[in-house]
């Protein structure tokens, strides 16, 4: 993978008005790049398991479904474009008056279902609610009701003399998202991650403290299976950061710690998973100890390989590879963006320590994907330990134009390709990536647009 060049697909903008699935190209946003509305800052990017789709969700509430362009003889060069699907508002502003707390639209994860028939289904999620929609195509309309008229107004039955038997109509197609259930009033705390388990039946929602177990099919019910909250909360030590099924084995999850650990439970051995089957942590060395040790040692992103043999984590500078017959150190780590090191007090400053990184598998589990900042996003072999940074950038990329790896200089001489680490732009962050579930196609969220990549074909 790394061998090959990235070749740049298709750049989307924030937010769209699509009437239905023909309607081509994404609609440009009333402002540049550099002032981006917030409501339109990309907060999650997920492929559907046949890598068809694509949804991103956003900080205003609305996902945007899009659909790979199907093959064509007269326009071989389209293979592999995605263009805009759907559109619709998942999630609302509310307000929690018991708290007097103010719950925000942003969507945090989607996760989508596996596809039984000519519907798709995708669960959505923010703080504190998850949703179940059901995204479907419709091009006939019904028409020839007895009790009431065309324009849905009730007949009175003293007028109806004949029976009409309705019949269906061509029209024009149209794309429906219909929230099908609503899963709430289950978290006291903020849901940082969702997962659908491997039995198709049931998915977790996890909070900070706290891990709920739900069946797709009941709404008003959940099993709690994890529950890390002190009973004095001034005890509190470590909080909750993400979860995972595993891919294969419906009894068994993950779930990693602001302390850097990851915990892999098993639901048979009891009901509250409290007490983990295996535990993975890398000794610490005191001699790199220093006061933000425990705050870049925090685990933002958690995830198991295709083939269920490894956990993938990521923390503030580094990618660790984990065997799950191996609980006592990772097997590989890669460094994300080490140069950092040196800047973390000023990171500390700006907040930008505490940003969350995601980090994907591709589908043969080969290469692993993580962001970084100045819209940097790293690739890694684990084949062949090879590394490239690449940048997603409007101001030189082109559509179909080859991405040029990246390099970052400490200090000194700085050579004509390079960026010094003190020219970086932290306010330009990748923090949410997906690779396609069968090709090398990822996508790339910064900030307010999404990016998509293909190796290069000729």
């Amino acid at each position: 993978m790394l061998s090959k060049s990235l070749q740049w697909l298709s750049h989307k903008r924030g937010s769209f008005q699509t009437p239905g699935k023909g309607s081509g190209s994404s609609t440009d946003l009333p402002f540049s790049l550099g002032h981006s509305v917030s409501s339109d800052i990309i907060s999650t990017v997920e492929f559907n398991a046949t890598g068809e789709l694509l949804a991103t969700g956003d900080k205003g509430g609305r996902v945007v479904v899009f659909q790979r362009e199907q093959e064509s003889k007269n326009q071989p060069q389209r293979r592999g474009e995605y263009n805009v699907y759907s559109t619709f508002q998942s999630h609302e502003p509310e307000f929690d008056y018991l708290k007097s707390l103010e719950i925000e639209e942003k969507i945090n994860k989607i996760r989508w279902l596996p596809q039984h028939n000519a519907a798709y289904f995708l669960l959505s999620t923010n703080d504190k609610t998850v949703k179940l929609w059901k995204i479907s195509e419709r091009d006939k309309r019904p028409e020839g009701y007895n009790l009431k008229d065309e324009d849905g107004r009730i007949r009175d039955p003293a007028t109806i003399t004949t029976l009409r038997v309705p019949v269906l109509r061509p029209m024009d197609l149209m794309v429906e998202a219909t929230a099908r259930r609503v899963y709430s009033n289950a978290h006291t705390y903020h849901i940082n991650s969702i997962s659908v388990n491997s039995d198709y039946e049931t998915f977790m929602s996890t909070d900070d403290l706290r891990i709920n177990l739900w069946n797709l099919e009941i709404t008003n019910k959940s099993f709690n299976i994890v529950d890390i909250k002190p009973a004095n909360m001034e005890e509190l030590t470590e909080v909750i950061t993400a979860a995972e099924f595993h891919p294969n084995q419906c009894n068994t999850f993950v779930y990693s710690s602001s302390k850097g650990s990851i915990r892999l439970c098993d639901m048979r051995a009891s009901a509250l998973c409290d007490n983990h089957s295996k535990f993975f942590e890398e000794p610490e060395d005191p001699s790199n100890r220093s006061f933000f040790s425990e705050i870049i040692s925090s685990i933002s992103d958690v995830k198991f390989s295709h083939n269920g043999r490894y956990l993938m984590t990521r923390d503030y500078l580094t990618v660790k590879v984990w065997d799950l017959n191996m609980e006592s150190k990772p097997l590989e780590t890669y460094q994300v963006h080490d140069y950092l090191r040196s800047k973390l007090c000023s990171l500390y400053e700006n907040d930008c320590i505490f940003d969350k990184f995601e980090c994907v598998w591709n589908g043969s589990d080969s290469v692993i994907m993580t962001g970084s900042y100045n819209n940097f996003f790293r690739m890694f072999d684990r084949n062949t330990k090879r590394d490239v940074t690449l940048e997603a950038s409007r101001e030189n990329s082109k559509p179909r134009a080859i991405l040029k790896p990246r390099k970052v200089c400490l200090g000194g001489k700085r050579r004509k390709d390079e960026i010094s680490v003190d020219s970086l732009d932290f306010s330009k962050k990748i923090l949410h990536t997906a690779w396609h579930p069968s090709e090398n196609i990822i996508a790339v969220a910064a900030t307010n647009n999404l990016y998509i990549f293909q190796d290069k074909v000729n």
